[in-house]
């Protein structure tokens, strides 16, 4: 019998596709993968340009490599952990008191109409309030330690998370209130099944905005007066002239930012599964 060769064919698998066309496909879809740090590479390049030619002074905007060396030094520097964690522990002690409160009185509100038409023209009084004039009284109120800026941030944060929660409770279509009753659902029942699953996406939204803002209200607590943070750092370098520290503490402000939005994010995705 004669040998006869047979061509191999590569597996038509449908999964397989070659790599240059899911890289194009990835691209097409999302294209900010590519194009953000394209972006940001532009902006430095921009930023060195405009120092190297000395468009503006050195004083006023430093040059990129200037604020990294800056930021090494920053980073490795003995007293700068206490600093970062005070803003840090006062963030998170402001933001998980707002949250709390926060919810825990809009459902009040949302169930009791009474107090909810009585108390809460006073609370959006309240609201348009900007937390740097409520600063120095909180600070004669609490002392110049980290109790001060706590409540800070618990002013700073609370209200968006009140307005969004009220929001939520009350986006409950009455289909589905008719449904539970016909059912006849408790009242706890109506709230803990129906209307907190129901304003748990805009409990979230409003979450990712205070985490941003409980971070803003303890840096500006900790501008008025502090011993100790970030805040109180950007005071110390802006009025030293050191514009380059000044710039890597803006960053690592920036940092902790969107660390502490990407939590909340991570937790919305963990939490409200359904959406």
């Amino acid at each position: 019998m004669e040998a006869v060769d047979v061509e191999r064919k590569p597996a038509s698998g449908r999964g397989a596709r070659p790599l240059p066309a899911r890289g194009l496909r990835l691209l097409r879809d999302r294209p900010e993968i590519v194009l953000a740090p394209l972006a940001l590479v532009l902006l430095i390049y921009l930023w060195d340009l405009v120092t190297r030619i000395e468009l503006v002074a050195p004083v006023l905007l430093p040059s990129p490599w200037a604020v990294w060396r800056a930021m090494k030094l920053l980073l490795t520097a003995p007293w700068f952990p206490q600093h970062l964690w005070t803003t840090v522990a006062e963030t998170l002690a402001g933001f998980g008191i707002a949250a709390v409160s926060a919810v825990a009185i809009a459902i009040v509100l949302d169930q009791v109409r009474l107090i909810r038409q009585v108390a809460y023209p006073y609370m959006v009084v309240l609201q348009v309030m900007p937390s740097v004039v409520l600063a120095p009284l909180f600070i004669v109120w609490f002392g110049f330690g980290i109790s001060s800026k706590i409540v800070i941030a618990v002013s700073t944060a609370f209200f968006v998370i009140l307005v969004n929660t009220l929001s939520g409770l009350s986006s409950v279509p009455e289909n589905s209130r008719l449904l539970m009753r016909s059912m006849c659902a408790s009242r706890s029942q109506m709230l803990f099944k129906l209307s907190l699953p129901t304003a748990l996406p805009y409990i979230f939204a409003a979450l990712k905005t205070a985490s941003t803002l409980a971070l803003i209200g303890a840096l500006v607590g900790e501008f008025v007066t502090a011993r100790a943070g970030l805040g109180r750092l950007l005071t110390q370098f802006s009025f030293a002239l050191r514009q380059d520290m000044m710039f890597a503490t803006v960053f690592i402000v920036g940092a902790l930012g969107v660390a502490l939005y990407g939590i909340v994010a991570l937790a919305e995705k963990k939490i409200v599964w359904w959406r």
